[in-house]
């Protein structure tokens, strides 16, 4: 594709920007633990994260991507996931060799930068700030911004708005099948990351305008300065 410069740059967080699935993993089997049922280990959750922790509780409880586990169970499961989450947000997380160097060259070149993500703010923002992320972005998109998360538009759309700036001159930087379908519906140019998290499924399934193993490939998609 030629290269060109969009009016802004909407990134997606976890398994974009942030491994956070370290993290995410202890919670789970530390929840796990408090409640007497099997732990489900790393690989597991690398497979289940990216809809918010609600889902991925819910995941980790049935040992499963799909279905439901019992109400009564996950009553009592998911305010120990938070509890656990809010004093595990960051420690174990990294961010993702070629993201600040991607995106000082993005900053360098003129580009406005946001970030959008399924998770709450309350765990968000803590995590862009310990992994000193936060200053780079005019606006934070989190999973309780909106009434909906993504795949749905709307946070894009709303991030757009904010900005100032129409959604066909938008670029979304995911990782999943929910970003590309959230673009698309919104309008937005689409590129993914290789790395991330997509229920281990290849990323380049979901046809993406272009898939990239690391954000220093950046300046070889988007126009620099004149």
């Amino acid at each position: 594709m030629e290269k060109f410069k969009p009016g802004f740059v909407l990134i997606d967080l976890d398994g974009t920007l942030i491994d956070s699935v370290p993290d995410l993993a202890y919670c789970v089997d530390e929840m796990m633990k408090q409640l007497d049922m099997p732990v489900r280990g790393e690989a597991a959750v690398r497979d289940w994260v990216g809809n918010g922790v609600q889902r991925l509780t819910e995941r980790a409880l049935i040992n499963a991507v799909d279905g439901m586990p019992d109400q009564a169970l996950m009553d009592k499961a998911y305010p120990i996931f938070l509890e656990l989450y809010k004093h595990n947000t960051s420690q174990r997380s990294r961010v993702y060799d070629g993201v600040v160097e991607g995106i000082e060259w993005m900053k360098a070149n003129g580009y406005r930068v946001a970030c959008v993500t399924n998770k709450a703010e309350a765990f968000t923002v803590p995590l862009l700030k310990d992994k000193g992320l936060y200053d780079y972005f005019e606006v934070i998109v989190s999973g309780d911004t909106c009434a909906e998360k993504k795949p749905h538009p709307m946070p894009l759309l709303y991030a757009a708005e904010q900005l100032g700036v129409a959604p066909e001159n938008a670029l979304m930087i995911g990782d999943s099948k929910s970003d590309v379908k959230a673009a698309r519906a919104a309008g937005f140019h689409i590129f993914c990351m290789t790395y991330g998290y997509n229920h281990g499924e290849d990323i380049r399934n979901y046809e993406p305008d272009v898939v990239m193993d690391s954000f220093a490939e950046l300046p070889n998609y988007l126009e620099a300065k004149a």
